[in-house]
């Protein structure tokens, strides 16, 4: 695959990007495409390795090995290198729904197995997938393909991030009658409120759904299945049920002065940036970071946005805390390829807080005890201890350092700790079975529920994880929805 020396030509070369400096004012995206030359160049460097594994797909305890979706990579960087961009999209349509997301915010797990990668920076698949895809709209090769006939079944798909988008993709293509329904009031879930419009345009999201209703789904915004709209009722017009909603219960950190004002979930923060943003009004008093010294407690994707959006409001000053130790720079030996390399990353957000102010803004080890407020009730201060990490039990704890005490000012504090799983009310009223971790219990490549005809994929099933894992799952749950209302299915 590729050209057979390409791999000890070309050196590995990222898309370049905008300037922080002058990305930081703006809510466009930051990241722009290489020309086709270059991008040819990056397709070459793809080896002829005998044993791909950047397309398994497998998950090793937890984290992803290779691509979820099993995209033909190898085959789509060499129809690039080739120049047959044409052929190069219709091999990525075969496995991937969305690919103008996921060649934008996924992490990317197939190129930390990329082959290449045990002794030379991988492959950039990320970034070639994106030009793909972008290519393939521009050149008009992507248009509204509808069923031919249809087969009298309705679904009714519960939430419109990308497992609720990718499911209702899969089960219209063969002819159902899907609606999907979000109780926000735009379609995309994390997709449109949950990644900040720097990273992924919104523009973008609208135009896969415009696609998708031509194609014959049905969006309903602002209800609520479970609330406004009960379980029962959908259950009763629908042949079969797909829960998609996601894991949207934030995790908490009670600990004392948690209740002052000014305190907030990160997603919260991140969704009213969004809205206030495609509404085009501008920033709420109480959300906005501007002229405020804001301190974002958690890292991962989530806390990089927080920084990011947090930045383009004009904050006074930024600090990002992390009660882990700071990663190593290089893989550690109980970390070998292709695992997932637990590894020190400078994302977007970093890159951009410490252009502006002088240096990175995390901080490692530290953990939050206490919030301090004003005479208004608002956060004035946050109270930090250093943490070790020590063994007991046979699992790592943190471990408070003696007079490691410190205080810092604060009038805006966002949490980005992750979730703990999908929300009670609707799986509550359904009645679906739960698992240890209050997912809904439905066994990996089955989908199905303990109720029969109600199937759940993505977050809701799975707990936090990646976007590609969520298209993966929903057109999992497809594939298993439609044998159960056809008998059988052709759905990969």
């Amino acid at each position: 695959m590729g050209k057979p020396t390409g791999f000890m030509e070309f050196e590995r070369r990222l898309p370049p990007s905008r300037s922080p400096n002058e990305r930081i004012k703006d809510w466009d995206e930051f990241t722009v495409h290489d020309d086709e030359g270059l991008l040819q160049e990056q397709g070459a460097r793809c080896m002829d390795c005998g044993v791909p594994f950047c397309h398994v797909g497998s998950d090793i305890d937890g984290e992803a090995v290779g691509c979820p979706i099993n995209n033909l990579i190898p085959e789509f960087n060499d129809l690039v290198y080739r120049g047959q961009w044409q052929q190069a999209y219709e091999r990525l349509n075969r496995t991937n729904n969305f690919p103008e997301f996921t060649g934008r915010v996924c992490p990317a797990p197939c190129e930390s197995s990329c082959v290449l990668g045990i002794h030379e920076p991988p492959v950039t698949i990320k970034s070639i997938e994106c030009a793909i895809v972008d290519r393939a709209f521009e050149e008009g090769w992507i248009q509204p393909n509808p069923p031919v006939q249809r087969t009298g079944k309705r679904v009714a798909v519960v939430g419109s991030g990308p497992a609720g988008l990718a499911c209702a993709a899969q089960l219209n293509s063969v002819g159902h009658s899907i609606t999907v329904f979000e109780r926000d009031d735009r379609i995309g879930g994390l997709l449109t409120y949950g990644i900040p419009n720097m990273k992924l345009d919104k523009t973008l999201v609208d135009r896969r759904v415009d696609l998708l209703t031509a194609e014959g789904v049905e969006f309903v915004t602002g209800v609520e299945v479970g609330g406004d709209y009960p379980a029962e009722k959908v259950m009763k017009e629908f042949d079969s049920v797909v829960l998609c909603g996601g894991a949207t219960k934030p995790r908490d950190l009670p600990v004392e002065g948690r209740d002052l004002n000014g305190i907030h979930f990160a997603m919260e923060y991140l969704t009213e940036a969004t809205k206030d943003l495609l509404d085009g009004r501008k920033p709420q008093q109480g959300v906005s970071a501007k002229d405020k010294d804001v301190i974002v407690i958690g890292g991962g994707d989530t806390g990089t946005d927080c920084v990011g959006t947090a930045l383009r409001h004009g904050c006074r000053s930024l600090v990002q805390f992390e009660i882990l130790p700071k990663p190593p720079d290089c893989r550690a030996e109980d970390n070998p390829w292709p695992e997932w390399p637990n590894i020190l990353r400078v994302d977007y957000g970093q890159e951009e807080a410490s252009s502006l102010f002088g240096q990175d803004p995390r901080e490692f080890c530290l953990m939050t005890t206490r919030f301090v407020g004003d005479a208004d009730g608002g956060v004035q201060e946050l109270r930090t201890v250093e943490v070790e990490w020590v063994e007991e039990k046979g699992r790592l704890v943190p471990k408070p350092k003696p007079g490691t005490e410190t205080s810092h000012k604060a009038q805006l504090v966002l949490l980005a700790l992750g979730f703990l799983g999908p929300e009670n009310q609707l799986l509550d009223q359904m009645g679906v079975a739960r698992d240890p971790h209050s997912n809904v219990d439905a066994e990996f490549e089955s989908y199905a529920t303990s109720l029969p005809g109600v199937f759940s994929a993505g977050d809701m099933r799975r707990g936090q994880s990646l976007i590609v894992w969520a298209i993966r799952e929903g057109r999992g749950a497809a594939r298993e929805c439609d044998r159960f209302l056809m008998g059988e299915t052709a759905l990969p």
